[in-house]
């Protein structure tokens, strides 16, 4: 008897959860700081910087990762992705993103606290759970920041979206992603609205003061420093 794409894909999760938390931290943020491209190498420095340690630690954790076949890795060029590699990383996204939704629409914290908590939360999880949490969810394609969910065969959506730091003046937009995870601009994002969902309009640019000044919802003002607005993704409306 063959088995099922699905069960297929159950029992290639179920091997890649024998993998520790430091192996999935480092597999993601290989993912996350090449930008989802397989092909692109992350530099070393790089990617100590993403997880938080020494380059290295990161080079000694990188050459046991290559010998394990969930990346290569280059000396003096950097490390990326194998396909097995891949699908871990993507496999963790998941984890991650759902439970962070989790985390916002059904118990209600506020979405600055929810990335360190999945970041523990993302290694402990079963997949029964996940799939259950999932359907719960209504299948949601995006977390709360506006960040792609890997369905669970494995694809994303990694569509570019222009930061709102390059429109023009006139432009009539919507937020679809906020790219900084850090909790201080979570809530200062939260408190004045640029949020995913919300209509902005670019009023003026001011180049020599780096700033932008835009209206959120059609009525309230607010003047934003091109580094703010840079974190900010943005589509136009349509006409």
């Amino acid at each position: 008897m063959t088995d099922s794409p699905s069960t297929e894909s159950s029992t290639a999760d179920d091997q890649d959860r024998t993998h520790s938390s430091t192996v999935e931290n480092y597999i993601k943020h290989i993912y996350l700081q090449g930008r989802g491209a397989p092909e692109e190498q992350v530099p070393m420095k790089r990617l100590a910087d993403a997880v938080g340690v020494s380059p290295g630690t990161a080079t000694s954790m990188v050459k046991g990762l290559a010998r394990s076949g969930l990346i290569s890795y280059e000396p003096r060029g950097g490390t990326q992705l194998t396909t097995r590699g891949q699908a871990l990383a993507l496999s963790v996204l998941r984890r991650h993103r759902l439970v962070e939704l989790f985390l916002v629409e059904v118990l209600k914290l506020d979405w600055s606290e929810v990335h360190r908590e999945a970041e523990t939360l993302e290694h402990a999880i079963s997949d029964k759970v996940l799939d259950r949490l999932d359907e719960l969810m209504g299948h949601p394609s995006v977390d709360p920041h506006g960040d792609p969910i890997p369905t669970v065969a494995g694809d994303i959506d990694e569509t570019h979206f222009e930061a709102l730091a390059a429109r023009r003046a006139g432009d009539e937009l919507r937020i679809v992603r906020v790219t900084d995870q850090d909790a201080n601009f979570l809530r200062f994002a939260d408190r004045e609205g640029l949020v995913p969902g919300t209509r902005i309009r670019v009023d003026r640019r001011d180049d020599d003061a780096d700033s932008l000044s835009v209206t959120l919802g059609g009525s309230r003002t607010l003047t934003l420093g091109a580094s703010a607005a840079a974190k900010i993704l943005v589509v136009p409306l349509p006409d």
